[in-house]
């Protein structure tokens, strides 16, 4: 019966921006990221506190911008840094022709594909890049191994943090939800968490893109 706290990598100008950044580019965070990964960590801090946690994994994509948020968190936790798990599997998306462009860019340059991806996103690959089942096909068997493990005890918690469209599509399988409307079910705030927990059936859902200790007016909240 272990927890999963799942959550996304800070602010970077790509998320402030409301532009695409999947795996071509490798930016840190700015600032104003940092300060957030900061505050994201001590609520990771509050939060599994409350959990009476007796084994911890932290586990991150390699994207700089999620090592730097987890980064934080270590530090926050005192978790030995070089005990951090970077997992290829969970990077983010590939964008392909569309990385770095918003998506009103995305529809004037490929407005039939952009229109079909924007109806089914997990079918629909992006331009030279990948489709949301791709992005699955490589993340679930990470998550799939890590949930099997918290499911043995119920004092394990694991922390990782990854991606907008990685953590969408997972948090929509294991909500049961239509898998084509990932994107428009879910949404993922920079540094939002969710809080799951697992008895080895259905998981149990205590909480889902919680704000990470930003508040509601931020105006670098951009989604991407």
């Amino acid at each position: 019966m272990g927890s999963l706290l799942l959550a996304r990598h800070s602010i970077t100008a790509a998320s402030a921006g409301g532009r695409n950044l999947g795996q071509s580019a490798d930016p840190p965070l700015t600032e104003a990221g940092l300060a957030l990964a900061h505050r994201l960590a001590a609520a990771v801090g509050l939060e599994l506190a409350a959990l009476a946690i007796s084994e911890l994994r932290l586990v991150t994509s390699p994207a700089l911008r999620c090592r730097q948020t987890i980064a934080a968190i270590a530090e926050a936790l005192g978790h030995p840094h070089d005990r951090v798990t970077a997992e290829p599997g969970l990077l983010e998306i590939d964008y392909g022709r569309w990385e770095g462009l918003t998506p009103e860019e995305c529809a004037a340059q490929d407005p039939a594909l952009r229109a079909a991806w924007d109806e089914d996103p997990y079918a629909t690959a992006a331009p030279g890049g990948e489709s949301g089942a791709d992005v699955a096909a490589r993340a679930f068997p990470v998550f799939d191994r890590l949930e099997a493990w918290l499911a043995g005890e119920r004092g394990r918690c694991a922390v990782v943090v990854a991606h907008n469209h990685v953590n969408r599509l997972r948090l929509c399988a294991l909500l049961a939800w239509p898998m084509r409307e990932y994107r428009r079910r879910v949404t993922q705030d920079p540094a939002g968490y969710s809080l799951l927990t697992f008895t080895g059936d259905l998981p149990v859902v205590r909480r889902v893109n919680a704000p990470g200790g930003l508040p509601e007016e931020d105006p670098e909240l951009a989604p991407v």
